[in-house]
């Protein structure tokens, strides 16, 4: 009975020295093993072994690219406003063994270099600049960070800054501001419509007068040129007709009351040339009985 408690015993010590001695790193990860409290080596991903109660094997580190969200940090621009700023960093761990005993945790120590960093950076700013500037704060933050966390095994990749808050009077100042700026481009916008209608209703009257304007010079040219043709074939069929004076005479005698009888005609003027006119009748007559005797 004693031999198989003890050999049951020696089993499980032996799976258990097993356990200890056979380590499987995933990918993308990496082990620091010590040995006897002193650095030993590096375990890369795969099956490594090592020594049961001698070897350490401190906790596993990623090597993949790790995004980090600071907590808004409140910064004093150039000309004393304080703003909150968000931030997040993109780094990795290039170093295992640096990133283990050159810093005791490097993500919190990253968090602090940025603080001060951007505290830094944004300070020589004003408020203006700052809200205009991301791209070269962000670049101003990679360097730094990046030359101050080499030594400890790490590489920052990028930074960015989510968000950049104002105080809340600012904002209501810059709020109206930017409305003013939109009732201002409105209003231009308007006048501009309406000058524009103004100018295009001015080219439409002009066109439209001078429009009208031709239409009668022609209709005035063309009724004039209808009148002296007619005139034209009425002297014209006279000359045609050898119509006499007499004739003529006699026509004008018989016109005379078709022009008294005029609603117009309250008074009836005789034209000076009725005399000549019966002087002519007259003397017609008068030559005509002389035959007939």
């Amino acid at each position: 009975m004693e031999a198989l408690i003890i050999g049951g015993l020696l089993a499980i010590l032996v799976i258990i020295i097993l356990v200890k001695t056979i380590r499987i790193v995933p990918q993308a990860r990496a082990g620091i093993v010590e040995r006897l409290g002193r650095y030993s080596r590096t375990l890369n991903a795969g099956l490594s072994i090592v020594i049961p109660f001698i070897d350490r094997v401190q906790p596993l580190i990623d090597l993949r690219e790790q995004v980090v969200s600071f907590p808004p940090q409140p910064v004093i621009t150039e000309d004393n406003l304080v703003v909150e700023i968000d931030s997040v960093i993109y780094f990795q761990v290039t170093d295992p063994k640096a990133a283990t005993y050159e810093i005791e945790n490097y993500i919190h120590g990253v968090e602090q270099l940025t603080v001060t960093t951007l505290r830094n950076v944004v300070g020589g700013m004003d408020l203006e600049q700052t809200l205009t500037s991301r791209e070269e704060i962000n670049l101003a933050l990679r360097g730094v960070l990046d030359q101050a966390t080499g030594k400890w095994g790490i590489r920052v990749n990028r930074v960015e800054l989510k968000s950049i808050e104002p105080p809340p009077s600012v904002q209501d100042s810059m709020e109206k501001q930017m409305r003013a700026e939109r009732d201002k481009r409105a209003a231009i916008l308007n006048a501009e419509g309406q000058k524009q209608s103004a100018i295009l209703n001015a080219q439409g009257y002009k066109e439209s007068a001078v429009l009208t304007a031709e239409g009668q010079k022609q209709a005035a040219i063309l009724k004039a040129e209808g009148e002296a043709e007619a005139i034209q074939r009425v002297v014209d069929s006279i000359n045609a007709s050898n119509v006499t004076e007499k004739v003529l005479a006699w026509q004008y005698v018989e016109s005379l009351p078709t022009i008294a009888n005029g609603n117009a005609n309250k008074v009836w003027v005789v034209p000076a040339e009725l005399s000549k006119v019966m002087d002519s009748l007259g003397s017609a007559f008068g030559r005509g009985a002389d035959q007939a005797d």
